[in-house]
């Protein structure tokens, strides 16, 4: 358990996960491009501080932007945004020891980009849902715990899967492994198309999901989401109230209420009110993921014959706000209902 580890990305998903592993004794450092992020990390008299009501901690690590690093790790995890996995993964590899293996801490497909680079052998999947939101240089809101699950990109269960699920569970101790982490990555993506529309608007995601007018909306997202998933041979599982059984082409009307109750019960108590889309949007006034997890699931859906129109309607929506073409407004779901 004394493994050294490198944290490549110190945002909200890699500095709540990393900072939880410094406190426990390991030996952490952290990679960023903000320099003032990083110097605060670094400094003993501020460190990385994670907020919030869960698990408030302060550490202090080694951090480095990537040009001022160097040496090699055995275990890198990755925890950049999905459009700039392909781009980190190219810096980090120099850093990746012979033997060593990335970890990819993120939400979408990114492990096929990671293993483009270092290769597949030394690739190891995720999925995480907890919620946490970069504040700002030295500081992280963490604020909901919920399902984390690793695995092997090819299914197997190894000495090195055992490790990071021990690392794991230093910040949650109830992570898992699986066997099919494709069937988890996929579920989350179908959950997540649901957090992009919510980021389109105002309300928070409990408040967006209750809407019961939108119901037709979830529907249409989270099943055209699944038929692409079933087309590509993966039977996508559910987490935290999100049951992908409720949103199959045949599934009832009823069946997905239940689903999206489950899921407003989880996501209301949660200090973390609104997506990390929402964010990108409305706080940190950037582009979004929605190029790297929807718009790809549009195109894979094209190849195997299946329209998505819902998920379509989304994307070009973001797209629109991202260009400052059209504000972000609860009425832009209204009008993806209809789309």
């Amino acid at each position: 358990m004394s493994e050294p580890i490198l944290i490549w990305g110190a945002g909200a998903i890699g500095a709540t996960f990393g900072a939880a592993l410094k406190r426990a004794g390991r030996d952490v450092t952290f990679v960023d491009l903000v320099e003032d992020h990083v110097a605060a990390i670094r400094d003993p008299a501020r460190g990385l501080r994670i907020t919030g009501p869960v698990d408030p901690m302060t550490v202090v690590a080694p951090a480095f932007i990537p040009a001022g690093l160097s040496g090699r790790w055995r275990r890198i995890y990755l925890a950049v945004k999905a459009h700039h996995t392909e781009e980190a993964a190219r810096a980090l590899a120099p850093h990746l020891a012979d033997d060593g293996h990335v970890v990819s801490l993120q939400n979408g497909l990114c492990e096929s980009l990671i293993a483009g680079v270092v290769g597949a052998e030394r690739t190891v999947g995720a999925f995480i849902n907890f919620g946490a939101d970069w504040i700002g240089p030295g500081e992280v809101h963490y604020g909901n715990r919920a399902a984390f699950v690793v695995g092997e990109v090819d299914g197997r269960i190894t000495p090195r899967l055992e490790e990071i699920l021990a690392e794991a569970k230093l910040f949650e101790p109830d992570a898992i492994l699986t066997e099919d982490i494709g069937s988890y990555l996929w579920g989350k993506l179908a959950y997540g198309s649901l957090l992009f529309a919510q980021g389109v608007g105002e309300l928070g995601i409990a408040d967006c999901l209750a809407r019961p007018e939108l119901l037709p909306l979830w529907r249409g997202l989270a099943t055209e989401v699944l038929a692409v998933a079933k087309a590509e041979g993966v039977t996508a599982r559910g987490f935290n109230g999100f049951d992908p059984a409720a949103f199959q082409a045949d599934s009832t009307e009823e069946a997905a209420r239940r689903s999206v109750a489950a899921m407003v019960a989880f996501n209301r108590p949660n200090a973390k009110t609104h997506s990390g889309i929402w964010r990108d949007l409305a706080i940190r006034k950037r582009r979004t993921e929605v190029d790297a997890q929807l718009a790809p699931i549009v195109a894979l859906g094209a190849k195997h014959g299946i329209a998505c129109p819902k998920l379509t309607a989304l994307v070009e929506t973001i797209h629109a706000i991202e260009d400052g073409k059209r504000p972000m407004s609860d009425a832009n779901l209204d009008e993806m209902v209809r789309a």
